[in-house]
């Protein structure tokens, strides 16, 4: 019964979103519903484009070192492609990113049964996430020193199997020179809930255009000492933690990604491993800058851009477009595989399941609080 009620939930959902897109409607109450639409942030030659079609960042464009623009983030040119879209392209992933193992947890005594969207497991909040979704734009500031705009989503008790009543939002703002800011929090209502939530932008500091080609020659810098190992057919983590000294995950100096890659792939020569897709302890104490840490910094040589990332999550998952062969663009341009990398902040992968891990529960009236910020130079 259960199941059957959260299928004709999702076949409801669908019938709004398809609603939201070809104009609106209205509801029992005679109220117009929200619609899909596409937001612009822009301050001098900086500028972002959101929807909040699942909170998307649609877009990210700055300058090089020779003061050309391009849009560094991976994704598509219309709202539909979004809706139809399975690579997740710039969205906020909720209720929990990352995967749950065997789509099954238990809370105070409780068992909770998820939907399984990745095998048998739950990957990113189920078949219908956050990024799957149409949230309210509560406010939208587009000029002024510090451009934003504020979404929201109420998630209701059951949604994907999840527990609860959840009020989310999230603020994207033009924070300073060439820095976003993503400003990510939600509330329990009714009952205590894991929440974990990430945005799953994917970047090419070259410019999108380059996604044809890949980030193998882009440098990167992990402040990071450990690892959560994982098994490698369903990345599931083992709840250990482990140095990545003497390991191709070692980021800690500045190295190629092709580099590392290499080593990567002749470690697991013959397996499952199609490059990386790994969740790592971001090391160090809360700073004065917002309780952030300084997360990682990635610099394009060929473009002289560089995106230096701080968080106040226990983890990142760094992700190489494992995935994105032949996923056809914006501007009809064919992604390759590396074509882009993401650096998602977050929660342990799985922590409903491994009890040493940070808990990512949320009690009735208590705040979850995730913030980014990105610090472009050139």
């Amino acid at each position: 019964m259960a199941r059957t009620l959260h299928l004709l939930r999702f076949v409801l959902a669908w019938c709004l979103v398809a609603l939201a897109l070809s104009g609106g409607g209205t509801d029992a109450a005679g109220e117009k519903r929200k619609m899909v639409g596409v937001y612009e942030l822009k301050k001098g030659d900086f500028s972002i484009k959101v929807t909040n079609w699942g909170a998307t960042l649609m877009s990210v464009i700055l300058p090089d070192s020779r003061g050309n623009l391009a849009d560094v983030v991976l994704g598509y040119d219309t709202v539909a492609e979004y809706v139809n879209g399975s690579a997740y392209f710039g969205g906020l992933i909720g209720r929990v990113a990352n995967r749950i193992a065997d789509a099954r947890f238990t809370l105070d005594g409780k068992a909770h049964r998820l939907f399984p969207n990745d095998g048998n497991n739950t990957l990113h909040g189920g078949h219908r996430g956050f990024s799957k979704v149409v949230w309210t734009v509560k406010e939208h500031v587009d000029g002024g020193d510090y451009p934003f705009i504020t979404l929201f989503y109420r998630s209701f008790d059951g949604e994907q199997g999840f527990p609860g009543d959840l009020d989310v939002y999230v603020t994207y703002e033009i924070s300073g020179p060439h820095a976003l800011s993503v400003r990510m929090n939600a509330t329990a209502l009714s009952k205590a809930t894991p929440v974990n939530l990430a945005h799953h932008a994917y970047w090419n500091l070259g410019g999108h255009g380059s996604g044809a080609k890949s980030i193998l020659g882009e440098e990167l810098r992990l402040f990071a000492s450990r690892y959560t190992p994982a098994d490698a057919a369903t990345l599931i983590p083992t709840g250990a933690l482990a140095p990545v000294a003497g390991t191709p995950y070692d980021f800690r100096r500045p190295a190629s990604v092709g580099s590392r890659m290499a080593a990567l792939l002749r470690r697991y020569h013959g397996g499952s491993v199609a490059g990386f897709d790994t969740n790592y302890a971001v090391d160090g104490a809360a700073s004065e800058l917002g309780g952030m840490r300084r997360v990682a910094v990635v610099r394009d040589g060929a473009s002289g851009r560089a995106m230096e990332l701080w968080a106040d999550q226990p983890g990142v998952q760094f992700y190489t477009g494992n995935g994105l062969s032949g996923v056809r663009g914006k501007g009809g341009q064919v992604y390759a595989r590396y074509g882009a990398l993401c650096l998602e902040t977050q929660g342990f992968p799985d922590a409903v399941n491994h009890p040493n891990f940070p808990s990512q529960i949320v009690r009735p009236g208590q705040v979850y609080s995730h913030h980014m910020l990105f610090k472009f130079s050139f």
